[in-house]
């Protein structure tokens, strides 16, 4: 059975709605890393989606942040990130979103993110568009770096942080600036929208980015990896996403960087 996305919307913003009722609150936060960080509400989040998706398809995989891979019996999977942003929100900064994709043997197929302070949802039909409550999304036109917003994401390993510090100055200089918001579903939704121009990051899990990813290509974004490979979805994970003359210059640049 195929998943329904306006069950999936629902989800997300049940989902969105234990996080907008714990925002500002005090939180019990662990460390998975020096800097990596994961509080009660992201546990509630997960815990909230886990049922609804097990309890409509029990034989499907999740592929989850912080319960890990719950290996089901078919080819059908979900990719769920239940508090995209977990460091903003744990400073109360109200940049965050849930992610939840859907995906099978022909591969992505449904994406939502759905923004809990700004009450935006963004979502994707694999073939039939992108929509932000409702209304329908385009990349932009830009057609030059110089005219090109940009966004960027940081990994949590040092070596990670270093190397993408080069890549960082290098698109500052080409570009009218590179911003870092600290969530990959805003970023590729935001791409998405045509609110920036293009998206890269080095360092991912396919929970950050398979919603997102579908998204934007959905919106006539070109989503691959960093090496211009279209499938997202084996590891090492890492992506670029832009409308598809500001991909190409970016891909370029990255071939000349090394």
């Amino acid at each position: 059975m195929t998943p329904d996305v306006e069950k999936i919307i629902q989800w997300a913003q049940g989902a969105g709605q234990i996080l907008r009722e714990g925002y500002g609150k005090r939180h019990t936060i662990d460390h998975k890393g020096r800097v990596d960080l994961v509080t009660e509400a992201d546990r509630r989040s997960e815990a909230y989606l886990i049922e609804k998706i097990r309890g409509q398809f029990p034989t499907h995989t999740i592929f989850s942040e912080e319960s890990g891979n719950m290996i089901g019996s078919d080819g059908a999977c979900w990719f769920i990130d239940p508090l995209d942003g977990t460091t903003n929100y744990a400073h109360h900064l109200p940049i965050f979103a849930v992610s939840v994709a859907f995906a099978d043997a022909r591969g992505l197929q449904i994406g939502v993110v759905y923004d809990p302070m700004r009450d935006e949802c963004f979502s994707a039909v694999r073939g039939q568009g992108a929509w932000l409550n409702g209304e329908p999304l385009h990349v932009s036109e830009a057609r030059e770096l110089i005219q090109s917003l940009l966004v960027t994401g940081f990994p949590y390993d040092p070596a990670g942080v270093e190397k993408n510090f080069a890549a960082f100055a290098h698109f500052t200089r080409l570009s009218r600036g590179v911003r870092r918001l600290g969530a990959a579903a805003i970023d590729l939704c935001y791409v998405a929208a045509g609110r920036v121009d293009g998206y890269w990051e080095q360092s991912l899990q396919a929970y950050d980015l398979a919603a997102g990813a579908l998204i934007a290509r959905e919106a006539g974004a070109r989503v691959t990896s960093l090496d211009g490979d279209e499938n997202l979805l084996k590891p090492p994970f890492s992506i670029i996403a832009a409308n598809p003359v500001v991909h190409a210059l970016m891909l370029a640049e990255f071939k000349a960087i090394g």
